[in-house]
Parts: C-alpha cells; sequence; structure tokens
C-alpha cells in the first residue's frame, strides 16, 4: 500500500505546499488591489484637496467615506506626489512621538486616548476652530496638535509632543488622508453616538 512508503507522503507535502503558494500569491496580489494607495478601499494621497464626509450606506449595511468637490487643504491644492511626501512625513511624526501608546488607528494602538481612524470627521473640530480662532478644520487641529496642554480636552491632557508647524501639518493631511479609507464601518457607529442626558 502506498500510504507505508515515506515518498507518498513526501510527494503530498510537496504538492500542497505548491498550491497554497499558489493561492497565497493569488490572495496577496487581489489584497494589494484593494489596500494599496489608489485601490478600490484606499484613496490616492491627493484626496487631502477634497471634502470627505461620512456617511451610513444600506446596501452595504455599513458606513463609508463620501469624497467630494474641491476642497484645498491648508488653502493649496496638493499634487499627488507632494501629498504622498506630506502624508509620509505625518506618519513618520506619528510614529516617532508613539502616538500608538495612547491612541488606536485602524483598531490598533492603546485605549487610553480616542481612536484617531475617523478624527478628521469629528465634528467637535467646528467648535475647536471658534476655540482656537482658526478659518479652517485643518488649521484647529494643527493648533491643537502644536500646544495641546492651551486646548485641553475633556479630563485627561494629551502632552506636548513638541511638534512643528510642518510635523503638525502633516500629521493632520494623514489624519485627512485615514479618514477617507473604506474601513467596512469601523469604527461602529462613528458619527451617530448617543450621549446620555
Amino acid at each position: 500500500m502506498h500510504v507505508d512508503n515515506p515518498a507518498f507522503w513526501r510527494a503530498g507535502a510537496i504538492s500542497t505546499v505548491i498550491v497554497m503558494s499558489v493561492v497565497l500569491i493569488m490572495l496577496t496580489i487581489d489584497t494589494l488591489a484593494v489596500i494599496s494607495p489608489g485601490g478600490t478601499h484606499v484613496p490616492p494621497y491627493a484626496v487631502i484637496n477634497q471634502h470627505i464626509d461620512y456617511r451610513f450606506d444600506a446596501k452595504r449595511g455599513s458606513d463609508v467615506p463620501v469624497i467630494t468637490g474641491s476642497e484645498p487643504f491648508f488653502g493649496k491644492a496638493w499634487e499627488q506626489a507632494g501629498a504622498e511626501a506630506l502624508i509620509d512625513k505625518g506618519k513618520l511624526v506619528i510614529q516617532s512621538r508613539a502616538c500608538m501608546g495612547c491612541h488606536t488607528f485602524f483598531g490598533n494602538g492603546a485605549y487610553y486616548a480616542p481612536d484617531l481612524t475617523k478624527a478628521w470627521l469629528d465634528p467637535a473640530w467646528e467648535t475647536w476652530q471658534a476655540i482656537t480662532g482658526k478659518a479652517t478644520r485643518e488649521e484647529a487641529m494643527a493648533a491643537f496638535l502644536m500646544d495641546p496642554e492651551m486646548y485641553r480636552t475633556w479630563t485627561r491632557t494629551m502632552p506636548n509632543l513638541g511638534l512643528t508647524e510642518q510635523e503638525a501639518m502633516a500629521t493632520v493631511a494623514y489624519l485627512k488622508w485615514m479618514a477617507a479609507v473604506d474601513t467596512n464601518g469601523f469604527p461602529p457607529n462613528f458619527g451617530r453616538m448617543q450621549t446620555k442626558q
């Protein structure tokens, strides 16, 4: 019988590895088309030049980003390469300041401070525009990031991370781009959470 022959098992193991490797390669190619900037779920970096909103899609049963008309970022229309460089810098700022030690991004990180996946879309920034005296959401966010102790929130104070204006601007660019990513409804119920009265 063949099952007693080690060559039978070796051939079975080799063929299984080959088949599963092909499947893994196919899944990787399919996934990259979805998660790469410019893919079906991740917008190109130049999306920071557009208005981003978030609405419930009854067909999908989850919230999805809605990207519409022109909305220059810090009063400037960014080319794709410039937007990519700015967002890359923002990501480096977030990594170098260990923001995930307190915050979460796409559900990863700590839960001491708010999840920042859709921070750009938080309606509270309209209030912060008045508090900071800034004309736009991005300017209010940058002002807050440069001096969070001056603009305290809730009962916890974000530490002053010593961000320069350029670093704060880059961080806000990353947050705006991240808000445009289709996260299949994560975080759930964002924008519809009810407060207790």
